[in-house]
């Protein structure tokens, strides 16, 4: 365990970042399985622009890389357009 107060709360405040980028990411994950799993066009359209918002925070966060949401939202607005 850390000696320094400064170290300490550094450790609480890492645990609590932890956990919240955790049950974002992890809410997202299951919003984009909801958004692929959709078979109605009207749905899917009101639910994307939600998750795409969803998405970014999580890449301007630092919780997932840029690249890897514009993949993503690439990749579900391209099953959209098919529907």
């Amino acid at each position: 365990m850390a000696n320094h107060k400064s170290a300490q709360k550094r450790i609480r405040s890492n645990d609590a970042k932890r956990l919240r980028n955790k049950y974002q990411h992890k809410t997202t994950r299951n919003a984009v399985r909801k958004l692929r799993s959709l078979s109605e066009k009207n749905e899917a359209e009101t639910l994307l622009p939600q998750v795409v918002a969803m998405l970014d925070k999580l890449a301007k966060n630092n919780v997932i890389h840029k690249n890897k949401a514009a993949n993503l939202k690439s990749g579900l607005q391209l099953k959209i357009n098919k529907l």
